[in-house]
This record gives C-alpha cells, sequence and structure tokens, in this order.
C-alpha cells in the first residue's frame, strides 16, 4: 500500500501515526457520534477515543482499538486534541467514502502536536488527497462517574429487538421513560405522546434478551431529544447493553461490527430527567 511507505521520513515529527486500510472504518464509527460539530480525541497505546457532549447531560464516546488500525504508533502517554468531527467526517466521506465494490481508501492518520493540524492522507488506487484539519486544545470531558460498582441493573439485548421498539413507541413524546426490575414486567420502554401513553415490554426470558442482571425496580425518565443521538449507533449495531446506576444514570453501549468484521464499541451516557413526579 503506498500510503505504508509514504513519507516514512516524516514520522519521527509525529506524536500520532494511525492507518487504517479501510477509511470507512473510522468514518462509520464517527457517524454514530456525530451529534455535535465539536469532538474531543484522546489516543493511547490502547487506540482512540473520541468523545462528542450535549449540555453537560450527554456523553457520547467511540472506542476504536489500536489492533483495528494497520498501524498505531503513539510516543506520548496520552495525546488529545479537540477538532471539528463534521469537517473531519466531511473529508472522509468525500475523499474516502467510496461504494464502489472491492474498492476501499486507505487512510493514514498524522498529528505532529499541540498547536498543529491533524494531516489526513487519503490514498485510493494510486491517488494520493491530503487534508488538513486545525485542532483547539481539548475541552476536559465531563466525568458521569459511572462505575460498573454501582450499576443496579443490566439487560444485554439483540439490537433488532431494540430497533422494533423504537420503531413503535410513540417518538413525539418529551421522555423515554425505562422500568427495570427483577419482577415483572422486568424492561419496559413507555412513551407519553400525542397518540396516548405506548409501552414496549421485554420478558427476562426472552430471545432477544441475552442477560438480564436487575437487582431492584428502577423507573427513570429520559429526555427523548438526548437519546435520539443514540438511534445513529443503535442502527450500525448488533448487540446493546443497557445499565442503570442507583442515580438513576444510564449507559447504553453499542457493539458495532465494521466493514472487516472487527468489533468496536460506542457507549453513551445520558443523565436521567429532574421531573419523574407525575402529577
Amino acid at each position: 500500500m503506498p500510503l505504508s511507505t509514504q513519507s516514512q521520513g516524516d514520522d519521527e515529527q509525529y506524536v500520532l501515526v494511525a492507518n487504517l486500510d479501510n477509511a470507512r472504518n473510522l468514518s462509520n464509527i464517527l457517524k454514530a457520534i456525530a451529534f455535535k460539530d465539536h469532538a474531543i480525541f484522546t489516543a493511547t497505546t490502547n487506540g482512540l477515543k473520541v468523545t462528542v457532549e450535549d449540555s453537560k447531560c450527554l456523553q457520547a464516546n467511540a472506542f476504536i482499538q489500536a489492533e483495528i488500525f494497520q498501524e498505531f504508533t503513539i510516543k506520548e502517554d496520552l495525546v488529545a486534541f479537540q477538532i471539528n468531527l463534521t469537517v473531519l467526517l466531511d473529508c472522509l466521506n468525500i475523499f474516502g467514502g467510496t461504494t464502489t465494490p472491492g474498492v476501499s481508501t486507505a487512510l493514514r492518520m498524522c498529528y505532529r502536536g499541540y498547536g498543529y493540524p491533524l494531516t489526513l492522507f487519503l490514498e485510493e488506487g494510486g491517488v494520493v488527497t491530503v487534508c488538513k484539519i486545525n485542532t483547539q486544545e481539548p475541552e476536559e470531558p465531563i466525568d458521569f462517574e459511572f462505575c460498573s460498582t454501582n450499576v443496579t441493573n443490566k439487560v444485554i439485548l439483540q439490537s433488532e429487538s431494540l430497533k422494533e421498539a423504537f420503531s413503535e413507541l410513540d417518538m413525539t413524546s418529551e421522555v423515554l421513560q425505562i422500568t427495570m426490575s427483577p419482577s415483572q414486567p422486568y424492561f419496559r420502554l413507555s412513551t407519553f405522546g400525542n397518540a396516548g401513553n405506548a409501552h414496549y415490554d421485554y420478558s427476562k426470558d426472552s430471545d432477544m434478551m441475552e442477560l438480564f442482571k436487575c437487582t431492584e425496580t428502577q423507573t427513570n425518565r429520559y429526555k427523548m431529544s438526548l437519546l435520539k443521538p443514540s438511534t445513529k449507533a443503535l442502527a450500525l449495531s448488533c448487540k446493546v447493553s443497557v445499565r442503570t446506576d442507583n442515580r438513576g444514570f444510564l449507559s447504553l453501549q453499542y457493539l458495532v461490527r465494521n466493514d472487516d468484521g472487527q468489533i468496536c464499541f460506542v457507549e453513551y451516557y445520558c443523565c436521567p430527567d429532574e421531573e419523574v413526579e407525575e402529577n
């Protein structure tokens, strides 16, 4: 691949170099969190984490493990920068979004450090396009303090069943109410929209339920406007883990397979709606 040998002498100046034989393996997972213009990129030896946030109530993280890349070289313990995600996706889609069967666009991503742009080399059919995207100093991501020790309820579902639920629920509802319980209704999604109240129930023994681990009955409401961006990740995923902690915070973890069958993860954190009391 031409990009693997291109500018090898220049690699010394970069603190981060990441190569992909198929640029779509990056662009597809970034689309799953692209609900705001700006994203924080954090690279460690484990791989790349991309974070997008909305009004301190919602956070989405896309994880692309180092093994996904054909080359992943990092010269510092931590490399972080903020970038315009919309511009990055435009570059990847325009110059690396080929849908021709059997043809893929190779991507080489290079970053020299603070104050420098992120440089993309996109190669298809021997033609290399270079894009340079300005970076900013990253803001500190919100710490939702969501830890596994405080998780009270957890279910893992086949994504198809959750897609079906979302297609049947009334999306004019301002909130989505999630009930998780060790007894009936076990796992229930409820909306309160223009067409009235609607409920979608899952039995703990359902074929679509891969794991059911609920220790107490919890009912929490979440703003539908905050959850809607996560449907992008749901559409790409094959499994989803739904967890709530003792504060009612929600974690949605999506397992996404890329074009090469490799597994990446997208996680959404959402805080509960304060107004949970019925009139």
